[in-house]
């Protein structure tokens, strides 16, 4: 197996992670009958998009790498967003008991 290949395949996964957030996402909306972004999407999302950074860098294609560094960014910041939120809800909760 030549390096070309392997970094096809490589690309392939990471595509494959990326379209699975909004299966998941999808999913989850359905089950709840109403639109939902699910905290797995946002895992899924920065999983793929690493990803398929890596990917765009081995390609060395700026235009792909700018976007998905700045994907990778935007989910970063949602997950820690969300971390904090759950953080602080966890505080209140436990200050009133």
């Amino acid at each position: 197996m030549n390096k070309d290949y392997i970094w096809l395949i490589i690309g392939l996964i990471g595509q494959g992670i990326f379209s699975a957030r909004f299966i998941v996402q999808w999913l989850v909306s359905e089950r709840e009958k109403r639109s939902v972004i699910p905290v797995a999407f946002w895992y899924l999302s920065l999983l793929g998009g690493i990803t398929l950074f890596m990917y765009a860098v081995y390609k060395r294609d700026p235009v792909f790498i700018v976007g998905q560094f700045s994907g990778v960014f935007i989910y970063s910041r949602n997950l820690y967003l969300i971390t904090r939120e759950r953080a602080s809800r966890l505080h209140r909760s436990s200050a009133s008991a």
